[in-house]
């Protein structure tokens, strides 16, 4: 006998929609050809999948996508701003997806659970943005070196992120 209806354990609505909003930035950033939008676009629907169903494994493919979508983005002419927007929003679509998948295992889409994930995302944003106008401030201070040492510099920012979580 059960105690009662079973828990949803989807992802939670509001960060999956955050996170497919930053997919269209970094689209958005990242479209200065169609190849590197191909690619992006790619990602955008595994991540969509992801978010939606709650697969990280789908999740992760879509964000690996949106990344490569940024940097063709990168080698085929778009600025530091465009990359630094793609790669950091990219980071963002990652953060707020697995919070989503997260939340939804853990508490359940029923419960309210708006505040933390809007905490969550604004942090996440928060050092972001940060890490972002750094890279572009020794971009700058470093005379205009390869747009592509910008995705590095963040790409080690998410990275340092990601093991200081576990």
């Amino acid at each position: 006998m059960t105690g009662g209806p079973a828990t949803d354990r989807s992802p939670a609505r509001l960060s999956a929609a955050l996170a497919l909003g930053a997919v269209l930035v970094a689209l958005a950033a990242s479209a200065v050809s169609v190849l590197a939008l191909l690619v992006g676009g790619g990602g955008g629907v595994a991540v969509a999948v992801g978010v939606l169903r709650g697969s990280r494994a789908a999740l992760g493919v879509g964000v690996a996508g949106l990344f490569a979508g940024a940097l063709l983005a990168g080698v085929l002419g778009g600025g530091p701003v465009r990359l630094l927007v793609a790669v950091a929003a990219t980071a963002f679509v990652w953060d707020a997806g697995e919070n989503a998948i997260g939340v939804g295992e853990q508490l359940g889409r029923a419960a309210d659970t708006a505040r933390a994930e809007l905490v969550h995302a604004g942090a996440s944003a928060g050092l972001l943005t940060t890490a972002a106008g750094v890279g572009l401030l020794a971009f700058a201070l470093a005379g205009g070196g390869s747009p592509l040492a910008l995705v590095a510099l963040l790409l080690g920012a998410v990275l340092l992120v990601a093991a200081l979580r576990e």
